[in-house]
């Protein structure tokens, strides 16, 4: 019995480009085209662009919306002006993530609140029903008729500046153009996001808009990028891969996202007390940055080990192109999480050193 993998509006232009097509969460994407390392030193020195259409894409409007969602983020959402994004998490009971995200305040319509989020593609069918469990008929998934298009780079903005309306260079960092924002003469939405650990923008516009939009920037000499180099440019930049580096049984606070808690701004919301709990008497796990010598990789589910004990996992692990150094995450003790630490990642029936380092490699 086979299942029939899902493909985004841009998978003909995929083909044509010559990208090579693996299965990544019940979706057919491009993992490559011409190579990973030439693709990821694209984004790292010029420009590259990604095919994101597959994520879950979620508006949601109404009334008392950000009273709700405060209900189930660890972030205090009243901080973001319209404009403005946040990055956080969704919890459950127990303070696990059900999924990272980024939400996205955008101006009143009368009296009724409005938010955009992004979800992981992996687990856009559960969070769309975690969300319209709290947020009920407010939630409007538009996943399936919206492309979503990652331009990323050095000089990502310099290089979309003439297609759009909105002047890009005074767009700040976790801001997007929420009105009067035309791209090829179409009203889209513009974000200055990224999961690369470089400038650029998130795009999203209708099907027919964004097949022409990634023609257009073929054309402009924006290279192509899969999946595989994405996975590279987000390790090296310290980012999170929902389903490795953390899940619905990991907390932020373990998954060293401290930094999106906000429980002295905020009154009650799920999870709460089991990191009030962890804030008062510390987490036994935590995530870490690793790096090893050599040419010895350290791959998801590896083991750590230290004194001949295995005392946590690699949870993501790679050769980074830019620093020519194999580096890893992974869940260890707390005491031994200070950087400089050196432990051991079993590869195979040999064990390596691995130093502990900043989680951002860059």
């Amino acid at each position: 019995m086979t299942t029939t993998l899902k493909r985004t509006p841009l998978y003909d232009l995929h083909v044509a480009a010559g990208a090579r097509l693996v299965e990544f969460g019940g979706w057919e994407m491009p993992v490559q085209y011409k190579g990973l390392v030439a693709e990821h030193k694209a984004v790292r020195s010029q420009v590259g662009m990604f095919d994101v259409s597959h994520m879950g894409k979620f508006a949601i409007a109404g009334e008392g919306v950000l009273e709700a969602l405060n209900k189930l983020v660890p972030s205090n959402l009243g901080r973001l002006k319209v404009g403005q994004a946040l990055y956080t998490v969704l919890l459950n009971e127990q303070a696990g993530i059900i999924d990272d995200v980024i939400f996205y305040r955008h101006e009143f319509d009368g009296d009724l609140e409005n938010w955009s989020v992004i979800v992981n593609a992996s687990t856009t069918d559960k969070d769309k029903a975690w969300l319209q469990e709290h947020l009920g008929d407010r939630l409007i998934d538009n996943s399936a008729s919206q492309i979503l298009i990652a331009v990323q780079g050095k000089t990502a903005i310099t290089t979309i500046q003439d297609l759009v309306t909105a002047d890009l260079l005074k767009l700040p960092r976790l801001r997007f153009g929420h009105t009067h924002t035309d791209i090829l003469g179409t009203p889209s939405f513009i974000a200055r996001t990224g999961y690369t650990g470089e400038d650029g923008c998130e795009i999203m516009t209708d099907i027919e808009t964004g097949k022409a939009l990634w023609q257009k920037l073929l054309d402009l000499g924006v290279v192509p990028c899969g999946l595989g180099c994405r996975d590279t440019l987000r390790l090296e930049a310290g980012m999170h891969l929902y389903g490795q580096d953390m899940n619905d049984t990991i907390t932020p606070l373990e998954a060293d996202l401290q930094w999106i808690v906000h429980l002295k701004e905020k009154g009650d919301f799920i999870g709460r007390e089991v990191l009030e709990e962890q804030k008062k008497n510390g987490v036994t796990r935590k995530l870490i940055g690793l790096e090893l010598e050599g040419r010895n990789i350290a791959r998801h589910d590896y083991p750590i080990r230290y004194e001949g004990e295995t005392v946590g996992l690699v949870t993501s692990g790679t050769m980074s192109p830019t620093l020519g150094k194999a580096i890893a995450f992974g869940y260890v003790p707390p005491e031994l999480a200070k950087m400089e630490q050196i432990l051991q990642v079993q590869i195979r029936d040999k064990e390596f050193p691995a130093k502990v380092v900043k989680r951002n490699f860059l």
